[in-house]
């Protein structure tokens, strides 16, 4: 699971889209830099506020052609990159290529971050390399399979069905999607794979004339890296995974892992607030805290804010909470503000800023499907989803359901599943870097001790905090141990590795202070 974004009633089918047209393996010349169109604001790990981008932008695009099919690469598609050049030739470290996750996200504005966020002496050094992967963004095609504005037309149908009616809407909604992703994009879903994106980064590789490079994932992005690491070995000259995918529990067993972990993260943020009860005033305990929150998602249910926050819009806000504390204060703030006092703006903020989704949010959506639902196999009976949700929300209530219809249409997905790719280490492969939050909901801490154990010269940096995302996010601690590693390769920790423990520790960022609620004027 990536981000949540609200399924809700109604789809319009979009009209279908062709095949590609008469790209052919020719197509795949040399990079043409140029100018760039426009982007969004820069990506920015674990939700901490941004850098701001270099002065004077060193920003370039080019559209790489790589095949669409690997076993017979006559016909091309396009995977559109960008590049923050290095400032110097001397000493120079050559091509560090960044993926945030999803799967789904645009890489290119993450690029910018992390050239940004990078010392300047060593930032300039490297040519950061941002890409969309395959189906994603600026490349081409972009998957498109519904008509964003009637897909997340809000207020929603309840995430939390109480009834088989509300069940079979629910259902009826994710097989909806699956079928038009399947009608418009059926010649492209057998090739969006982490296996082929993985692929695609080698032919990135050698078109930017590089016999090794650099490589640094977050979330999803590690699980890409350690494909690429498997398949590739020989190719890596640094590689750092940030917020570590368990390799083995791809892609069902992932979502059911999160369930917990979510659960417990948003417990996390019902006890800060309780712990700042003289300034929310929502209870003094965890157990009063949450006993307001299903108070106020159960109102919501019947009275949804401002005409447009229901329980699944507010399902949506409030699991950004569990990514990152940074907006722990504007959540609990616009809790306290609904509850005591029956105001509903804040609410709406807070779902228009972290929650409303537009037409990126759609393409980023159905790669995230293309890819999950392709890499692994997913139970096609819904009964086994409805036995293994049910179960779980009674200890897990904040997000199991919410995250099942996520991922729901993976039980009806049009295309064959394939098989993982085994995560297996190499000697051919440098020592790698492992960077890792103790509590983070989205990738829990037992997958990145399994990529340890998988990669017997990779390094396990630990910080006890549960932001998602740690690198270049305001951990200096962190940021010296990235800096050093991609300088000269050296590594956190001593040599050899504790048998359950981490390599290496770096102190958690301060707790997020309180803000209060203001009446209003």
């Amino acid at each position: 699971m990536k981000r949540l974004v609200g399924i809700v009633a109604g789809i319009g089918m979009l009209a279908v889209a062709g095949a590609p047209q008469g790209a052919t393996a020719q197509e795949r010349a040399a990079l043409v830099w140029g100018p760039c169109e426009k982007e969004s604001k820069p990506v920015s790990p674990g939700n901490s506020p941004a850098p701001a981008e270099p002065a004077g932008s060193r920003e370039e695009c080019a559209t790489l052609r790589v095949p669409l099919d690997y076993s017979n690469p006559d016909q091309t598609i396009g995977i559109a990159l960008n590049r923050i050049k290095g400032k110097t030739s001397r000493d120079h470290l050559g091509a560090l290529l960044v993926n945030p996750g999803g799967p789904g996200a645009s890489g290119r504005s993450l690029a910018k971050t992390v050239a940004a966020g990078l010392p300047a002496n060593l930032a300039d050094r490297f040519d950061v390399i941002g890409f969309d992967p395959r189906g994603v963004g600026h490349s081409e095609p972009a998957m498109k399979c519904m008509d964003f504005e009637t897909y997340y037309k809000a207020p929603g149908l309840d995430h939390v069905p109480a009834n088989k009616q509300e069940e079979s809407a629910l259902i009826d909604r994710a097989r909806q999607y699956a079928t038009a992703c399947g009608d418009r994009w059926g010649w492209l879903l057998p090739h969006i794979s982490t296996e082929n994106s993985a692929r695609d980064l080698d032919e990135i590789r050698a078109a930017l004339g590089e016999s090794k490079i650099s490589y640094l994932g977050y979330s999803y992005g590690t699980y890409l890296g350690a494909v690429y690491a498997t398949l590739f070995p020989d190719r890596v000259k640094r590689l750092i995974l940030d917020s570590v995918v368990d390799p083995r529990q791809v892609w069902y067993g992932s979502n059911l892992i999160q369930d917990a972990t979510f659960d417990r993260r948003h417990r996390d943020f019902l006890r800060w607030t309780a712990r700042h009860n003289r300034v929310y005033r929502l209870g003094s305990t965890e157990k009063a805290v949450s006993f307001a929150w299903y108070a106020m998602r159960e109102r919501l249910r019947t009275r949804p804010a401002a005409g447009v926050v229901g329980p699944s819009e507010l399902d949506d806000v409030y699991t950004v909470g569990g990514y990152s504390d940074v907006i722990w204060p504007q959540l609990a703030k616009a809790f306290s503000a609904y509850v005591k006092k029956d105001e509903t703006a804040l609410l709406l903020s807070a779902y228009r800023q972290h929650a409303l989704n537009d037409a990126n949010d759609e393409n980023n959506y159905a790669v995230y499907l293309g890819v999950q639902c392709h890499d692994a196999a997913w139970p096609r009976d819904w009964a086994r989803w409805r036995t293994d949700t049910t179960k779980l929300h009674t200890k897990a209530p904040f997000l199991t359901w919410t995250n099942a219809w996520y991922n729901a249409p993976c039980a009806f997905w049009p295309e064959k599943a394939g098989t993982p790719v085994k995560i297996q280490g190499s000697k051919k492969l440098p020592p790698i870097m492992l960077v890792q939050a103790e509590r983070d909901a989205a990738t829990p801490y037992a997958g990145a001790v399994r990529m340890r154990k998988l990669f017997g010269s990779a390094r396990l940096l630990v910080v006890p905090t549960g932001n998602h995302g740690v690198s270049l996010a305001g951990n200096r601690c962190v940021d010296r141990r990235l800096a050093a590693y991609l300088k000269d390769g050296t590594l956190p920790g001593a040599a050899g590795h504790a048998a359950k423990g981490p390599d290496a520790r770096c102190a958690g960022t301060p707790a997020p202070v309180p803000v209060p609620v203001l009446s209003k004027s």
